[in-house]
């Protein structure tokens, strides 16, 4: 595990707690989105192999270590000449004197003495009037063709040794990397970017195919890594749970071979015989930051953090409630960590009228219809069709809304 800088430690007055002193009112949703993101020091620079620096933010800023490019080179494939035609053929490695040429192909140093290159198809190689081979300019040559210089890549050219080429802040892309390595570099200073272990629990779960009574499919694995990408962390390992103690200790322990920021699990949130992740928080020392949200779907939501730096994100083992647990804590936890900025609410105008509900703030798959956004079907904890089908997700608050009220919304990592 990369260690954090300022790790956030529980003091007299902060309300992150031991487990077992579970705060009397949940937090709201927003409430829970800020303390994730308060909990969550960046984690320091590093460098990183140009190979592993893709889709990284830059640090600091990249200079040239040489001049770019470094040595003067002929830009296309033909003869180094220098003077007026015909040229006389000198041996490679000879300084050319005017009226001299040597063949050179793209890239290759330019001999001492030459002036410019013709190009292939612009030459031919004659005879002169005591029939010794001469180089002349052909047809396909351009009046004046070579021009002093022409064709050649001067030193410097691109950049100076020293100059700046990237600065930092920027997210690398392929282009930047070719230019680092163009530059001489071997690495880059990269901000952090959260690791993260995802642990998947429950006994009843299976991973392929179609499931007995009795037992579920697998919606995590094919996709919770991916969504962990979206929200800048990246997936470091992957390991089942069983619906015990000491399977979930096994779980949560710190991998030295693959060491994480993060660990992300799924289900066991709950207070049932076969939850044991906050009996395992509690066993390893752990602080809640936030012990469940006043949210439905994804109430049972939970955010800790272990006395090695570590968080541990509970997300709950019903898929929808899962992934709008995720937008709620993990986007604002992984942003932070990660030097990104702060994941913004949006708002949406009601396409309908809603009732009001007897319970907690209510997180709503929408889709925008004509600019309003309009309840999605199927939006149960266990379903994920009105999730596929939705541009986000809103907040309906208990007393419900009227058609073309203003509500706070979170957009899906996807859109």
């Amino acid at each position: 595990m990369t260690e954090r800088a300022n790790a956030p430690a529980a003091d007299a007055g902060s309300d992150a707690a031991p487990v077992g002193a579970v705060r009397v009112l949940p937090h709201t949703w927003q409430e829970a989105r800020d303390r994730a993101w308060d909990a969550a020091a960046p984690l320091p620079a590093h460098t990183v192999p140009l190979a592993s620096a893709m889709g990284r933010i830059l640090a600091a800023d990249v200079h040239a270590r040489h001049a770019m490019p470094h040595y003067a080179s002929s830009a296309m494939d033909g003869w180094a000449v220098a003077g007026s035609p015909p040229w006389i053929l000198a041996a490679a490695g000879d300084r050319l004197t005017p009226g001299q040429a040597v063949p050179i192909v793209t890239g290759e140093l330019i001999p001492t003495g030459a002036k410019s290159v013709l190009r292939s198809e612009s030459g031919e190689l004659s005879t002169d009037d005591d029939g010794l081979p001469v180089l002349v300019r052909g047809e396909g040559a351009r009046p004046g063709e070579p021009r002093n210089g022409q064709h050649i890549r001067i030193a410097g050219q691109e950049a100076a040794a020293g100059e700046s080429l990237i600065k930092a802040g920027t997210t690398l892309n392929p282009a930047h990397i070719a230019l680092a390595a163009l530059g001489g570099l071997d690495e880059l200073q990269v901000l952090g970017k959260p690791a993260v272990k995802i642990v998947l629990t429950g006994d009843e779960v299976v991973s392929q195919g179609i499931p007995d009574p009795g037992f579920v499919r697998d919606a995590f694995s094919p996709q919770l890594g991916a969504v962990v990408g979206m929200l800048g962390g990246s997936v470091v390992g992957l390991q089942r749970a069983g619906d015990t103690l000491a399977s979930m200790l096994d779980a949560l322990a710190d991998d030295e071979d693959d060491p994480a920021d993060v660990v992300i699990t799924t289900g066991a949130t709950g207070n049932s015989s076969a939850d044991f992740l906050r009996e395992a928080i509690t066993a390893m020392g752990g602080t809640l930051h936030i012990a469940n949200i006043a949210m439905r779907p994804g109430h049972p939501t939970l955010l800790a953090e272990l006395p090695d730096g570590r968080f541990i994100l509970g997300l709950p083992g019903n898929p929808l409630a899962a992934m709008v647990g995720l937008m709620v804590l993990g986007a604002p936890l992984l942003a932070g960590l990660g030097s990104l900025p702060r994941p913004a609410a949006v708002e949406v105008p009601c396409g309908s009228p809603i009732k009001e509900y007897h319970g907690p703030t209510r997180l709503m798959p929408y889709r925008l219809v004509y600019g309003l956004a309009s309840p999605c079907s199927f939006t149960d904890s266990a379903m994920m069709r009105g999730l596929a089908a939705a541009d986000g997700v809103m907040a309906v608050p208990p007393h419900g809304a009227k058609m073309g009220e203003v509500l706070p919304a979170l957009v899906l990592p996807w859109k």
